[in-house]
């Protein structure tokens, strides 16, 4: 558990790299000096070898582990000196018959602020030499110390480099700007998507806080403008929504955040920014579609109002009323399913007839699909319902035999002007069928519905089959895909 601990501290400490930093060459070279000794040294002990560290750099592996002096002192957790490696029985061995060998070794921990052993700091010469005083062994732990101190600043800038490259390629991939204002220079600074929120040439070119306001659509630059000087000012939090000219991709709109920050004795506001456009755009939208609903219902109200009044006014008792006026909403209900289902504005003829073929499954029809805005929808369905419902009570629909097709289409008429025709025809009627005797309020409601709401006329005859219904209107409603 040790071993994997000191392997993974090694690592995070950037102790074996080949690009470790000069500066423990240094402090090597200085603990040579003030020693009096040709050779220190920082023994690093991974899982299976140990490592050296002078004034060189680092070296490849030079022992084993186990063959290691220093391996004891990280075992023991304590400073070692041994004055003659050759009149100790636990090293004799290493130093051998060659007069080059190592006599003299002193070495202490180094020691993390976790408490792991990474290696050692140690001192050498090839000549026996007397112990080191407590105050000595003091002086090489406290060498020790600025050594692991001096890879702790290394390590928080690694950490603080590698942190401030995953923001800026996280602030690439989000699409959104990081800025910072000295205030005092008045010099800016962004990184990140800056030429695709703010346009080509952004980076070199928004060097000032007036640089970058010349960017800001006109309409927004005072208020940006007053924002900046009381956050400036007051040393306050700077939140804010604005347009900005984007060269390439037009009129964008960014919402910017920030806040205050001290750098080398300076204060800095510090901030993002990010397009918010397409929001900007869904919140217009939805607002535009809120008041387009409002006025729908308003509309629909009325119109369950008209009803209402009018066919009480024709009913003639309370039983024809409840049916008809029934009908009548149930028409209504057809067409607001239709345009729920689309976008409350527009909705599909096709649509609205399988509507009325689900409630009257005798009734066939045909003919291209339009697109129908919702008066107009509101208008056919009422038509249709009326056509439907007397042909249940009256017409070709109380025969079992009987049938509707329905069929529209556009054709000039005589002037050569581009109409919409529907065709409404009944057959198989058992008994032939006049016109009624009388105008009745369905009849007033169709006729109404197609010339004050669509702008056409309708026109009704009669034959041995039945009634043919045929409606002309303008035709301006856009056909679907």
């Amino acid at each position: 558990m040790k071993s994997a601990a000191r392997a993974e501290a090694l690592r995070d400490y950037g102790f074996l790299s080949p690009s470790s930093e000069p500066s423990y060459g240094r402090i090597t070279r200085l603990v040579a000096e003030i020693f009096d000794v040709p050779k220190a040294f920082i023994s690093l002990i991974d899982a299976e070898y140990q490592w050296f560290h002078d004034e060189t750099g680092l070296a490849s592996p030079v022992a084993a582990r186990e063959a290691a002096i220093c391996n004891h002192i990280v075992e023991s957790d304590s400073a070692l000196v041994v004055p003659d490696i050759r009149q100790d029985p636990r090293f004799a061995s290493l130093a051998g018959d060659d007069p080059q060998a190592v006599r003299f070794y002193a070495g202490v921990p180094l020691r993390t602020s976790e408490g792991i052993i990474l290696g050692t700091l140690c001192i050498l010469s090839a000549e026996p030499r007397a112990p080191l005083t407590e105050r000595e062994v003091d002086r090489l732990k406290d060498f020790a110390a600025i050594i692991i101190n001096e890879a702790n600043l290394h390590r928080m800038a690694r950490q603080r480099d590698e942190s401030r490259l995953f923001l800026e390629r996280a602030v690439d991939f989000s699409e959104m700007v990081m800025w910072q204002l000295d205030p005092v220079n008045d010099r800016a600074l962004l990184s990140g998507a800056v030429e695709e929120i703010w346009g080509a040439g952004a980076v070199e070119e928004l060097q000032t806080s007036a640089d970058v306001i010349q960017r800001i659509h006109p309409e927004d630059q005072e208020n940006v403008r007053a924002a900046l000087l009381y956050a400036t000012q007051h040393k306050t939090p700077l939140q804010i929504e604005f347009r900005v000219v984007n060269p390439e991709r037009g009129v964008r709109w960014l919402a910017a955040k920030s806040d205050w920050d001290v750098l080398n004795n300076q204060d800095f506001l510090i901030g993002i920014n990010a397009d918010i456009t397409d929001q900007k755009n869904r919140q217009e939208h939805s607002t535009l579609l809120m008041r387009e609903l409002h006025h729908r219902m308003r509309n629909l109200f009325a119109t369950v109002g008209a009803i209402v009044s009018l066919t009480r006014q024709s009913a003639e008792n309370i039983d024809d009323y409840y049916e008809r006026i029934t009908h009548r909403l149930e028409a209504l209900n057809r067409a607001q399913n239709v345009l729920l289902s689309a976008n409350f504005m527009t909705g599909s003829m096709h649509a609205l007839m399988r509507e009325v073929e689900a409630g009257f499954p005798r009734i066939k029809w045909s003919g291209l699909d339009l697109d129908l805005p919702e008066n107009a929808l509101v208008s056919m369905a009422l038509l249709i319902n009326e056509l439907a419902t007397n042909a249940v009570k009256h017409g070709a629909l109380m025969y079992d035999s009987g049938e509707v097709t329905v069929h529209w289409g556009h054709e000039n008429d005589a002037d050569g002007e581009r109409m919409f025709h529907l065709r409404w025809t009944e057959s198989g009627l058992g008994n032939p069928i006049g016109p009624p005797e009388r105008t009745r309020f369905g009849t007033l409601l169709m006729e109404r519905s197609v010339r004050n709401n669509l702008g056409g006329r309708i026109e009704r005859s009669w034959d041995s089959g039945g009634l043919i219904c045929d409606v002309y209107l303008p035709a301006r409603w856009r056909e679907t895909a």
